[in-house]
């Protein structure tokens, strides 16, 4: 079995990749960042498709980070699947947006975000937040029990 707790960060904009990079790295949260840069490639990731074809599906992030505008498929319907399917249903989902939308936050925790936080435009804001969220996450949380396989 894997312990590795790896962050999966579902994001397109390359300029908040660095960022939230940087802030990991600034909160000394030293785990490995798989970045997704829209939805089919987050999904491809959890599902073992595309060009993760053969990773085991069975090894899930700890957290995903989910970014909500994303090309390919939105990250409200990337949320969608996640929890449709019995192997990721638990799997923690932070939604990480600049979104001030109301509709997004409701349909976020209507559609099972354990969380969801705006991106402070500020950077040592940001980098408090990157923090805490990795520290309870990654450190704090207890994760939920792996689904048995068929």
């Amino acid at each position: 079995m894997n312990d590795r707790k790896v962050i999966l960060l579902i994001e397109d904009n390359s300029s908040d990749v660095d960022l939230t990079r940087r802030a990991l790295e600034k909160g000394r949260i030293a785990n490995e960042v798989v970045v997704a840069r829209d939805g089919k490639q987050a999904l491809d990731y959890l599902w073992g498709e595309g060009a993760h074809a053969g990773r085991d599906v069975s090894d899930l992030p700890a957290v995903t980070l989910l970014d909500l505008k994303l090309p390919k498929v939105p990250g409200l319907e990337v949320l969608r699947r996640v929890r449709a399917d019995a192997r990721t249903r638990r799997l923690p989902v932070v939604i990480l947006t600049s979104s001030k939308e109301e509709q997004d936050l409701a349909a976020g925790y209507d559609l099972g975000a354990n969380s969801y936080i705006r991106k402070p435009v500020d950077f040592e804001q940001f980098t408090q937040a990157i923090a805490h969220l990795g520290l309870y996450w990654l450190v704090w949380n207890e994760p939920p029990p792996k689904v048995k396989q068929a």
